[in-house]
């Protein structure tokens, strides 16, 4: 059974002339894992994390983070033994990157050449070349001044890293990388990370555990993303997981069970000695490297098109699904870990395995 890090024990917080902004929270947060805290606007999410650094005081109830009560150290010292990271980064404009992620650690009375210097490797950390250490937040894009957010919050490695929607304010390529960058970041660092965010796709992809919240601040269901999604508690959460929440089931589903199949794959040039002949069917195009180009279709001056996602031996049955249906062929190419072709996935396939899976669940429950 995992540690606990954090404790909600009946955590209330009541504003006056309003309903409780949360509502009786009891809830363990598991150490040196993610979770995350998803709902709609107003479930009181923000307000249970702000609560755990004191930001916001809670009416009822205590929190305990390893063992000891939030109310019982001084607020400015809790919030400086724990990273916080918000949407907007909330950099100081008028201090360049090196020093903003300094910031803390001046705080707690580390030198500044050596608050510096740590700064400095926290940015190859986070992903950012050390050129932009001298720059300002304004000569930064969106997802470097995020970068710089995390690398800040990392800056005193704290044991305990909030993060209020941290990537909702960038666009979706973006965010994507971010998102890879955390779960990057968190399998060399194992951090206790609180993460709130209003999308269930951030949830399932990010957190170890979600933690679903309803409006009026009750706690809906708190589960790992694939029990949310295979079995929602109640009729709200299966309504805010969506109606897709099978698809994204399968993202955490194996794909043992779908047959890879030879492929006979050509080299423009070999097309070329092939004589331009009109092929009856697709043909996968390859370069010279045995890596996928894309697809001809069948007829004589046929252009050659994307292939859609790739598929890798190992990979989700959502991945399988996602490389059969984006490719115009309606075959799926397979890759091994070098990037060469390994062969093709058949779409009728796949949705069979997804089928068989699916009966196997219904009769377990």
């Amino acid at each position: 059974m995992a540690e606990a890090m954090i404790e909600f024990q009946n955590v209330t917080k009541q504003y006056p002339g309003g309903q409780a902004a949360v509502d009786q929270l009891t809830m363990s947060i598991d150490k040196g894992a993610i979770t995350v805290l998803v709902g709609p606007s107003g479930c009181g999410k923000t307000t249970s994390l702000r609560m755990i650094n004191r930001m916001v005081e809670p009416t009822s109830g205590a929190i305990t983070v390893d063992g000891e009560d939030v109310g019982s150290v001084p607020a400015s010292k809790l919030r400086r033994s724990m990273g916080y990271v918000m949407q907007s980064a909330g950099l100081m404009p008028h201090r360049s990157v090196l020093d903003n992620i300094a910031t803390v650690p001046r705080l707690n009375g580390v030198s500044k050449a050596a608050a510096r210097q740590r700064a400095q490797e926290l940015l190859d950390v986070v992903g950012l070349a050390s050129a932009l250490g001298k720059r300002y937040p304004s000569q930064l894009s969106g997802g470097q001044q995020q970068r710089v957010g995390v690398a800040r919050a990392l800056a005193a490695d704290p044991p305990v890293l909030l993060m209020d929607e941290p990537f909702s304010a960038v666009d979706p390529v973006v965010r994507d990388e971010l998102q890879k960058e955390l779960l990057r970041l968190q399998r060399d660092l194992a951090k206790t990370i609180v993460f709130v965010t209003h999308d269930i796709d951030e949830a399932t992809i990010l957190g170890d555990k979600v933690a679903v919240f309803a409006v009026g601040g009750k706690l809906a269901q708190y589960a790992t993303p694939e029990e949310i999604l295979r079995a929602p508690a109640n009729d709200f959460v299966a309504s805010f997981v969506g109606r897709d929440r099978g698809f994204r089931h399968l993202a955490f589903s194996p794909s043992d069970g779908v047959t890879i199949h030879p492929v006979r794959a050509l080299t423009p040039a070999q097309r070329e000695d092939d004589g331009g002949t009109a092929p009856d069917d697709w043909q996968l195009v390859v370069d010279d490297g045995l890596r996928p180009l894309g697809w001809v279709g069948p007829g004589k001056g046929s252009l050659m098109v994307p292939g859609g996602s790739l598929f890798r031996k190992g990979d989700t049955l959502r991945r399988a699904l996602d490389a059969a249906l984006s490719s115009p062929s309606g075959l799926g190419v397979a890759i091994d870990a070098d990037g060469r072709v390994a062969g093709v996935i058949k779409a009728d396939e796949v949705l069979a395995v997804i089928e068989s899976g699916r009966r196997v669940r219904q009769g377990a429950l």
